[in-house]
C-alpha cells in the first residue's frame, strides 16, 4: 500500500534534520548552507524550503527538540522525595547518561547559541533555565539542610552544568573508562565541589 504524502513529508523533515544537526556539528552553522544540506540527502535546497523556511528555523528547532527532550527525560526521572545529596548525585547521573548519548546536539546547544535571533536566542534560554533550576533547587535545598557548602547555588549551578557537559567532548564508549566509572568519578568531584558531608 502507498504511503501518505504527508508521512512521505514527515520523512523528508527528518532527513532534513538530521543532516542538518551532523553538518552545523561538524562546521559550524555559519559554514553550512541549505544547498549543502540538500546535497547530504539527495535533495534540491528548494525542496527543503518545503518544510523549513529558512536555515535559522532548522537551528531554532534542533534546539528546542533537545531541551524539551532533555526537560521531559529529567522530569521522568526526578524524585523531589529524595534529600538533597541523593538527588545531587541522581541528578549528575542523569546528566552524564543522557548527555553523553547525544553530542552533537549537545554541542550545537552550546555552540550556536551565538548565531540564534533575538527572540529564538530567549526561548532556548528559557528552557535552559527550566532545566538548570532543578540543580539550583536541590543545592539550595543541601545549603539550607547544612549538608552543602555552596555560598551561591546560582553561580554553583553554573559551574557544575558546565562541568557535567564536558564530558560529551572527550567521552568515548571504547575509552579507558566505563561510563559507569565515570559516573563515578564525577559524583567524587561534584560531592567534594560543593562540600558535601557525609551522612
Amino acid at each position: 500500500m502507498a504511503r501518505k504524502v504527508g508521512s512521505i513529508g514527515a520523512e523528508t523533515a527528518d532527513k532534513v534534520r538530521l543532516a542538518a544537526l551532523s553538518l552545523f556539528a561538524r562546521y559550524g552553522y555559519a559554514a553550512v548552507s541549505m544547498r549543502q544540506i540538500g546535497r547530504e540527502i539527495g535533495l534540491q535546497a528548494g525542496a527543503i524550503y518545503n518544510h523549513f523556511p529558512t536555515k535559522q528555523h532548522l537551528l531554532r528547532g534542533l534546539m528546542v527538540e533537545h531541551m524539551e527532550r532533555l526537560l521531559n527525560a529529567w522530569e521522568a526521572e526526578r524524585d523531589d522525595d529524595l534529600p538533597p545529596c541523593e538527588a545531587l548525585i541522581a541528578f549528575v547521573r542523569f546528566h552524564i547518561r543522557y548527555h553523553v548519548q547525544c553530542g552533537d546536539e549537545v554541542f550545537i546547544s552550546y555552540m550556536e547559541l551565538r548565531n540564534l535571533e533575538e527572540e529564538n536566542f530567549t526561548e532556548i534560554e528559557e528552557l535552559r533555565r527550566r532545566y538548570e533550576q532543578s540543580l539550583r533547587q536541590i543545592l539550595e535545598a543541601g545549603s539550607r539542610a547544612k549538608v552543602f557548602s555552596v555560598s551561591d547555588p546560582r553561580v554553583a549551578t553554573m559551574a557544575v552544568i558546565a562541568m557535567l557537559t564536558g564530558v560529551t567532548n572527550w567521552y568515548r564508549p571504547d575509552g579507558r573508562l566505563s561510563l559507569n566509572q565515570i559516573e563515578e568519578l564525577y559524583v567524587g568531584m561534584i560531592s567534594g565541589a560543593v562540600g558535601m558531608k557525609e551522612s
